[in-house]
């Protein structure tokens, strides 16, 4: 179960880089475009990807072996589950945005 604390911090890096690449659209406070760039790659893509992955996985081990989910430290659970909602959110407004454009 070691690939899921792996993919746990992965998907916690990059949740940390959400927050700055939504802050990214609004004001670029980076003047480094190349940075700029990576941020939102990492920050959109990647953690959109990798913690859905991530909390159905803990999904699948809570309802069949909770003693394979003990290796994961509990805040981190809870952060990815808290981004996880915070990332629905922002998609179910920034598709509603476009559609009523």
């Amino acid at each position: 179960m070691r690939w899921l604390l792996f993919l746990s911090k992965l998907a916690f890096i990059c949740n940390l880089l959400f927050i700055p690449a939504f802050i990214l659209q609004v004001k670029n406070f980076i003047g480094n475009a190349d940075l700029s760039s990576y941020i939102i790659i990492i920050g959109f893509v990647f953690a959109i990807l990798f913690n859905p992955v991530t909390n159905l996985c803990y999904l699948v081990l809570f309802f069949s072996n909770k003693q394979k989910l003990s290796i994961i430290p509990g805040w981190l659970i809870v952060i990815n589950v808290l981004f996880l909602f915070f990332q629905v959110i922002f998609l179910l407004l920034m598709n509603i945005h476009n559609y009523e454009s």
